[in-house]
C-alpha cells in the first residue's frame, strides 16, 4: 500500500501522561494513517556535531533538525518500546504514522530507536511496557 504523506487533520491533545506529558488522540486513528509531521528548524552545526538535545531529529545522513519548537505538537509523543506509531522520512521530512488502530485517548508513541535509547533512556525508561 502506498503511503499519503499529508497529515490527517485528527484532534490531538498534549496531556499528562506516565512519562511527563504526552500527546494523546482524542478519536480513532485506523492503521497506516499519517497522523502528524514532526516540525523543526534545521540544527546548527554545534547541535549537529555534539548530538545531544533531547528533540534534534536526523533527517537524512548529514541534515538534522531540531523540533524543540512550540509549532511542533509531535515532540510530545512519547517513546515505547511497544509503539501503536512509526517514523517515515520522506524527502528530509518527518512523519508519524499509525503502526494499528489507535483508540480515542490513548497516548501516542513511537520506539525513538537504539541511539536516542542508550543516550537518553537507557536503565530508565518509563513506557507502559518498561515499567510493569
Amino acid at each position: 500500500m502506498k503511503r499519503r504523506f499529508i497529515p490527517m487533520p485528527f484532534p490531538l491533545a498534549v496531556r499528562r501522561s506516565f512519562s511527563g506529558r504526552g500527546l494523546f488522540t482524542q478519536e480513532r486513528i485506523p492503521k497506516g494513517s499519517c497522523i502528524i509531521e514532526y516540525l523543526g528548524r534545521p540544527a546548527t552545526a554545534k547541535q549537529i556535531k555534539e548530538n545531544r538535545g533531547k528533540y534534534l531529529f536526523w533527517t537524512s545522513d548529514r541534515n538534522m533538525i531540531d523540533g524543540n519548537i512550540p509549532a511542533n505538537a509531535a515532540r510530545f509523543i512519547n517513546h515505547s518500546c511497544a509503539p501503536n506509531c512509526e517514523i517515515d522520512i520522506r524527502k528530509r521530512r518527518v512523519y508519524i504514522f499509525a503502526l494499528r488502530d489507535i483508540e480515542s485517548g490513548e497516548e501516542l508513541s513511537y520506539d525513538y530507536g537504539e541511539e536516542y535509547f542508550e543516550m537518553h533512556l537507557a536503565g530508565s525508561c518509563r513506557c507502559v511496557q518498561c515499567a510493569q
